[in-house]
């Protein structure tokens, strides 16, 4: 995790803040985040981490690539997990801390596989309330499997879902599985928490920071 970024943007007059952790590109697409955020909402602090392996960090599990001569994924999304939770989320308290903020509650975001991520820490750690999956990759091998089969956080009280309307709309068939396999998902939990899930207009590479702020705005406000 050597090549690990972590920025913080913060947007808050008061003493009690929330710290949504963001698993993004760079320091410029938290900040086109931003932009969308703020004019809504207030009292927040983003802190986004870039300079990961795509592949490797945010998969839960080793699984076969999905396009042809494409990479596989390495599942070390465990080993992930535990460095943001033993290592990234002490450093992010103390940044914060040194402010004299209060820490209300930690939210997890990330588009596409990093949608996924968030969702899959969920199940692992007690450290987040509020997830955001924008556009995630639920269609990811054995997923929903996995979430039928094991226990969410007591502590989570929301998730945020999204999808493109055109995003199902391929020939690959793993990957045209995405609805029917959010909405799996979906119906899993909107009966036991606030779990919401919108559909927006698009493919999967359509308004991305868009996407993140809806998703972030939406557990901001719930």
């Amino acid at each position: 995790m050597n090549n690990l970024q972590i920025d913080y943007i913060y947007n808050t007059d008061k003493n009690d803040v929330r710290v949504i952790l963001i698993n993004c590109e760079n320091k410029d697409e938290l900040e086109k985040i931003n932009e969308l955020l703020k004019t809504d909402c207030n009292d927040y602090i983003l802190v986004g981490l870039s300079g990961y392996d795509w592949n490797k960090d945010l998969s839960p599990w080793k699984a076969k690539a999905v396009f042809k001569n494409g990479e596989d994924f390495s599942g070390e999304g465990n080993k992930y997990l535990s460095y943001i939770t033993n290592t990234v989320i002490p450093q992010i308290k103390n940044t914060i801390n040194d402010k004299q903020l209060n820490i209300e509650y930690y939210a997890i975001a990330g588009y596409s596989l990093a949608g996924l991520f968030a969702l899959y820490t969920i199940y692992n750690t007690d450290v987040f309330s509020k997830a955001v999956s924008a556009s995630g990759s639920l269609w990811f091998d054995g997923f929903i499997d996995y979430a039928r089969e094991n226990k969410i956080s007591n502590n989570i009280k929301t998730i945020y879902l999204s999808l493109g309307d055109k995003e199902a709309k391929t020939k690959n068939p793993i990957m045209a599985s995405v609805y029917d396999k959010s909405i799996e998902y979906y119906e899993l939990y909107k009966d036991k928490l606030n779990c919401y899930f919108e559909l927006n207009e698009g493919n999967h590479f359509k308004d991305v920071e868009m996407r993140m702020a809806k998703g972030i705005k939406y557990i901001l406000n719930n």
